[in-house]
């Protein structure tokens, strides 16, 4: 009995949460005019400690946070039209004798997804791109460890990832061919194809200048976290702050990968994070 209330309980506070949500935009769409839209963008990459990022600069006194972190505009609901992805962001404040204010949203699969950065320079082409980039090794386990707890992925990870291009074969190309395609796999599947960063910021920066996209290292973030926060502040033009509330946000818990499957994978990776430190002028040390 102590399992089953606690399921219903779960399912209750889920059903209370998207109820929340839904009357918020419904309240979004009705006052869309006079709602800010976003001055930056966290574009990536999925389990890079964007929700932690975010979650930091949603209590900077000049920033005011989006009504959710992952709004999923410019990928998953680009045919809402811009008065619903507005919405989702605050109120704008008056402007007399009020300090700058500033909104944002973050949606790590924006970084993977072919149509997302043409969409954003359509509407916002002086628009501030924040990356977060991880160990490809690090992110594509704790990508496959999320998508288990999701109840989503069954196969152990070396399964997963031998499976990887069977799964995928045929989406990039239908995604790129048909805007209005959604792809499961593409965006639940793609443990090994998302750590390919060269291949997506090339993407990006045909599009955009690489001084309109800021680059952290994820590592550095999760040790210096003050010392990225630094960074961003002066990324957005925004007085620098010192933010006492460090956590790490979406953080999971599992055992470590297999030895030789870490082996591989960094011998996989290898001409991958060369080519992306060549082009961008960092040295990530993931080697």
């Amino acid at each position: 009995m102590n399992l089953l209330h606690k399921s219903l309980r779960t399912e209750l506070h889920k059903y209370k949460k998207q109820r929340k949500t839904k009357v918020l935009q419904f309240y979004g769409l009705l006052t869309s005019r006079m709602r800010m839209l976003p001055d930056f963008i966290i574009i990536g990459a999925q389990r890079s400690g964007t929700t932690s990022l975010y979650n930091y600069l949603a209590a900077h006194p000049h920033i005011l946070p989006a009504l959710m972190k992952e709004v999923h505009f410019f990928d998953l609901a680009f045919h809402k039209g811009l008065s619903w992805y507005r919405a989702n962001f605050p109120l704008a404040p008056a402007k007399k004798g009020q300090p700058r204010m500033i909104t944002g949203e973050a949606s790590a699969y924006y970084i993977f997804h072919p149509h997302v950065p043409s969409r954003i320079a359509t509407i916002f082409p002086s628009i501030k791109l924040i990356l977060l980039l991880r160990n490809p090794v690090d992110r594509a386990y704790s990508h496959y460890q999320h998508e288990v707890k999701l109840g989503i992925e069954h196969l152990s990870f070396e399964e997963a990832i031998e499976q990887e291009s069977a799964r995928l074969t045929g989406d990039l190309e239908k995604l790129i061919r048909d805007e209005t395609y959604s792809s499961f796999n593409h965006r639940h599947f793609s443990y090994l194809s998302r750590g390919r960063y060269i291949d997506q910021l090339k993407h990006w920066t045909r599009i955009f200048p690489k001084e309109q996209i800021l680059m952290i290292k994820s590592e550095e973030f999760f040790e210096s976290p003050q010392k990225s926060l630094s960074k961003v502040m002066n990324f957005l033009y925004l007085p620098d702050w010192h933010f006492s509330g460090f956590k790490v946000h979406n953080q999971l818990q599992y055992h470590g990968m297999k030895p030789e499957t870490r082996d591989r994978l960094s011998a996989y990776f290898d001409p991958f994070n060369q080519a992306l430190g060549e082009y961008v002028g960092m040295d990530f040390g993931w080697s």
